[in-house]
């Protein structure tokens, strides 16, 4: 496991790195999602005549991002056995097994660092339904993230950060909801120790120090985090085709 301890970033500079690789998390045991993930991973569930992930992956493939990793940990087996090394979807992927001990989403993150390689990564939840187009993303060289956020569900009527000019605040009004798709340096892990942990109070803290920036997403995208919303998504599907 890669450590870092941070470094002085100096004046802001004016180019930007582009995103070339990215992580699906999928490691999650999905308790609202029950019982529909008590036999399946929440990421293997069908919508749209495909697995929720198998979108993910065909909409990086269309952003020219090819290297992926998926992290694993309830039921990895059945989503290596779907996936397996990402030729038949056209890009290469790799697995970052968590084994029995879920490490939350810091920590899931933390563990895939050194299959990520060099340079910021895109992080998409392994559960979201969108149509956001994955490229091409950036991230300034004195930033530690860059998030996507969404006019808030009704699950989550408070959002979690505010939007000023491109700039991620913690607090403020009116908050918009973090869309689960963000940008990340690794810097952003600095001195955190393997194990389980949670990234939020990351990016608070990164967003506190200026180091963060956003932009809305007004398109589709949905948290399908229980049966309820899974089933309502379907039916809209159906009503489109």
């Amino acid at each position: 496991m890669r450590r870092y301890n941070g470094t002085d970033h100096g004046v802001l500079q004016l180019h930007s790195f582009v995103v070339s690789r990215a992580l699906v998390l999928a490691a999650g045991r999905g308790e609202r999602m029950r019982p529909l993930s008590d036999s399946t991973p929440k990421p293997l569930l069908k919508l749209g005549g495909k697995a929720l992930i198998e979108h993910h992956i065909h909409a990086l493939r269309r952003a020219g991002i090819r290297e992926i990793v998926v992290n694993l940990a309830w039921q990895g087996h059945r989503l290596r056995e779907h996936l397996g090394d990402g030729a038949a979807f056209g890009v290469r992927i790799r697995y970052s097994d968590e084994g029995e001990h879920v490490l939350e989403t810091g920590g899931g993150v933390l563990k895939a660092l050194d299959l990520l390689g060099a340079g910021p990564f895109l992080v998409i939840n392994g559960d979201i339904w969108t149509d956001f187009a994955f490229g091409p993303l950036s991230l300034a060289e004195n930033d530690l993230a860059h998030l996507v956020l969404v006019p808030n569900p009704e699950h989550n009527p408070d959002g979690d950060f505010a939007l000023r000019a491109g700039r991620v605040l913690p607090q403020g009004e009116p908050k918009l909801t973090f869309s689960g798709i963000g940008v990340y340096r690794e810097e952003l892990f600095a001195g955190r120790e393997p194990g389980a942990f949670p990234l939020a109070p990351l990016l608070r803290a990164a967003a506190a120090q200026g180091r963060v920036s956003g932009e809305r997403y007004d398109g589709v995208w949905s948290d399908v985090g229980t049966p309820e919303r899974l089933e309502t998504l379907r039916r809209e599907q159906a009503g489109r085709d």
